[in-house]
């Protein structure tokens, strides 16, 4: 997007803004201490906002963290997106329907994640496939899923080509990290870059591999290794800069490769782990 794009689109923003509030260009400026003549620029594409203006007049019409964010994105800032509370009441009904997902999933291994890719849910197939190779002490207390693959103790041993897959992983992270300057995400980052089964030239690995939206791992199943190609799908904000504008969860799936592997075994019985809720 050009710099002209971003003022065009942030002047679309703010029109339709005020629109929806009915405010006039002087009312608007009298509330964030501004010129009716600069609101004018503004949305005449003739005048870049800053930052704060844009947090301002985002305040100013008491919009939420979606379109606040779109409209910090129309003027060519990096918006704050926070993470989604999963456990909070009023979000009861997308518990409700992540767990409908994880059973309609059944018996292939799906868990649910935040955007720091902590653990929310698992579901039966997860629990019970990784209980063939994995000890239940240990599975009990997976919460992270880049801890689980990164680790030997986890799937660390299970993942193909890992070398490659660790450096996409890790570059994304720093992507994030580059985006956000948030302490948590550089704690994230050099916590999994200090990992033993991590390349040392992870940065310049990453650097000519495109993103990955799957990739491929083995398991040890009674003797024999097989493939399975973990897939993941993201549920968020819709909006024209979805992955952006507002807090989002992701859906991570193991299918095996071989469509005859009949994983249904591995569901039956009694299976239990901390995050899985049915």
């Amino acid at each position: 997007m050009s710099e002209k794009d971003n003022h065009d689109a942030f002047a679309r923003f703010l029109k339709f803004w005020r629109g929806v509030h009915s405010l006039s260009q002087e009312q608007l400026a009298g509330y964030i201490n501004s010129s009716p003549r600069h609101i004018s620029r503004l949305e005449n594409g003739s005048s870049r906002p800053s930052q704060t203006i844009a947090k301002d007049i985002a305040v100013a019409m008491r919009l939420g963290q979606r379109d606040t964010n779109h409209l910090l994105i129309a003027a060519g800032f990096v918006p704050s997106t926070g993470e989604l509370d999963f456990h909070a009441p009023e979000l009861k009904w997308l518990r409700k329907t992540m767990t409908m997902s994880l059973k309609a999933l059944d018996p292939y291994p799906t868990i649910v994640l935040n955007e720091s890719n902590h653990i929310l849910m698992v579901n039966r197939g997860w629990v019970g496939l990784f209980s063939q190779t994995i000890n239940k002490a240990v599975l009990d207390k997976v919460t992270n899923n880049f801890d689980f693959l990164f680790s030997r103790e986890g799937a660390g041993t299970f993942v193909s080509a890992w070398e490659d897959t660790l450096s996409v992983i890790l570059m994304s992270l720093e992507q994030r990290t580059l985006f956000s300057d948030s302490p948590r995400d550089r704690e994230m980052r050099d916590r999994l870059a200090r990992h033993e089964n991590v390349p040392t030239d992870w940065r310049q690995r990453a650097a000519k591999l495109e993103p990955m939206p799957s990739f491929r791992m083995q398991i040890n199943l009674k003797g024999e290794l097989k493939r399975f190609i973990s897939v993941t799908s993201t549920v968020s904000t819709l909006g024209p800069a979805a992955l952006l504008s507002g807090p989002s969860i992701n859906i991570n799936t193991l299918y095996p490769e071989d469509e005859e592997l009949d994983l249904s075994p591995y569901c039956e019985g009694e299976l239990a782990h901390p995050l899985l809720y049915y």
